[in-house]
């Protein structure tokens, strides 16, 4: 059996929780597995830290708007804002007409 010593030193993935499982332990759990752990981690450069950004920089935390059709308008003007703000940042210059 061949492999680095951080790969024989891994422990194996602990057994799977029974159906009566709360949520809560199945997502511990799923988070205790190589692959639970692997696929959570792809959160982080998705879209998650973009939320975070749009809330702490933008200071956008709720919707002021009611029903559906102005929360899409809403949100639409919050994330073009946001992706203004980084095109400005990034340098780009504006296309010309």
């Amino acid at each position: 059996m061949r492999g680095t010593v951080q790969e024989l030193e891994q422990p194996a993935d602990p057994p799977a929780p029974g159906p009566e499982a709360s949520t809560k332990e199945r997502m511990k759990h799923r988070l205790e597995t190589k692959k639970g752990r692997k696929l959570y981690a792809l959160r982080k450069q998705t879209i998650e830290p973009i939320f975070g950004i749009i809330k702490e920089t933008l200071g956008f935390l709720r919707f002021s708007l009611r029903g559906l059709k102005n929360v899409r308008t809403e949100g639409t003007l919050v994330t073009l804002a946001y992706n203004l703000k980084r095109l400005f940042h990034m340098g780009s210059a504006p296309l010309a007409a």
